[in-house]
């Protein structure tokens, strides 16, 4: 079941990637009890990213035990192989990253003809013009402030000025 948002809001995702990965369902538990309506979950390949994190299967049963909207964000190096068993798995939104070498349209398209919202990410470095092709296509858009893979990391202030409040570059 498609879960409706209204996109015209910010909303605040916190990351399970932050909370106790012994037990992550207290730590959706803490994202609900905050009031956020989202839950970010980080997935990493050891490839794109040099860590490894979760797979469908934390997505399955995360989605068992809450009805948070599921912001699934693949940091793969071929994310189009696994849209589809993160959707399944009850992933909302699933977005995919513009760097790696792969057909992002068609995943997009994946994506949506799956039921899920879709988005494009880019990384601290890259330029904003490697995400406009997909503008129409896309319902979010996320640009990381740290390099992805590593939790702790240092805001990139830089990475703000990318954008302005009247949709310029």
């Amino acid at each position: 079941m498609k879960r409706s948002l209204d996109f015209g809001f910010q909303y605040i995702a916190p990351s399970i990637l932050a909370g106790n990965h012994a037990n992550l369902i207290s730590s959706i538990q803490e994202i609900e009890n905050a009031g956020a309506k989202w839950a970010h979950v980080d997935i990493m390949d050891g490839h794109f990213v040099p860590n490894l994190t979760f797979g469908p299967q934390t997505v399955e049963a995360i989605r068992k035990e809450t009805d948070l909207f599921l912001d699934v964000h693949l940091m793969l190096d071929e994310p189009h192989r696994y849209v589809e068993a993160f959707i399944k798995a009850g992933a909302d939104l699933v977005s995919v990253h513009v760097e790696p070498n792969y057909d992002i349209l068609a995943t997009l398209s994946h994506i949506r003809g799956m039921g899920a919202y879709c988005g494009v990410v880019l990384n601290p470095d890259t330029a904003f013009s490697e995400v406009k092709p997909y503008l129409e296509e896309v319902d979010l858009v996320l640009q990381m402030t740290v390099f992805p893979g590593f939790g702790g990391q240092s805001f990139i202030e830089s990475t703000t000025k990318k954008y302005s409040r009247n949709g310029g570059i």
